[in-house]
């Protein structure tokens, strides 16, 4: 029987791989690529996991926010970019980007009022930052419902075959 790590601050990648009742070495031959003392430093914090060998994970172990969560707080250039997506339900999800929406609606006729000019002024700077943080609101909401998707999509509560069909369709009627 493989023994539980009992360290008090484990890494997402660890909680990932304990939470699938997995050892390093099963991870390891499930993952392929990522040897099972590569697992073991990147667990431990030793090493940086590399985003490809993040991308294997989050698809074998059907998890896509491991992507988000390397791109938000590993990545440099992500940390810059990128908000960590929580998980929620889509109840929660769809109600708080209609939230967002009903709140960007009311607001819209005064960005038109700011941006008309091609210039932002002083007297309109406090109105177009409260906006902005509005649409990144929005922004975040839509890469929630994203996540949400994959996740379904990865473990097979949505049919695969389906949503990619319906996806293709909707962009032959836009293109």
């Amino acid at each position: 029987m493989a023994r539980v790590s009992t360290k008090a601050n484990k890494n997402i990648y660890q909680t990932t791989r304990e939470g699938l009742k997995l050892t390093r070495e099963a991870a390891g031959e499930l993952l392929e690529v990522i040897a099972p003392e590569r697992i073991e430093k990147i667990e431990n914090e030793r090493t940086m996991p590399h985003p490809e060998e993040v991308l294997i994970m989050a698809q074998k172990y059907k998890l896509p926010r491991l992507c988000n969560y390397y791109c938000a707080n590993q990545c440099p250039i992500g940390q810059q970019y990128v908000p960590e997506i929580k998980v929620k339900d889509l109840s929660q999800i769809i109600l708080e980007m209609l939230a967002s929406l009903n709140s960007m609606s009311k607001e819209k006729e005064r960005l038109i009022e700011i941006t008309v000019d091609g210039k932002i002024s002083g007297d309109e700077l406090k109105d177009f930052v409260a906006i902005q943080d509005q649409l990144e609101k929005i922004s975040v909401a839509v890469e929630t419902l994203q996540m949400w998707s994959e996740r379904m999509l990865a473990n097979g509560a949505i049919d695969r075959e389906k949503y990619l069909a319906y996806k293709e369709s909707l962009q032959n009627e836009e293109g």
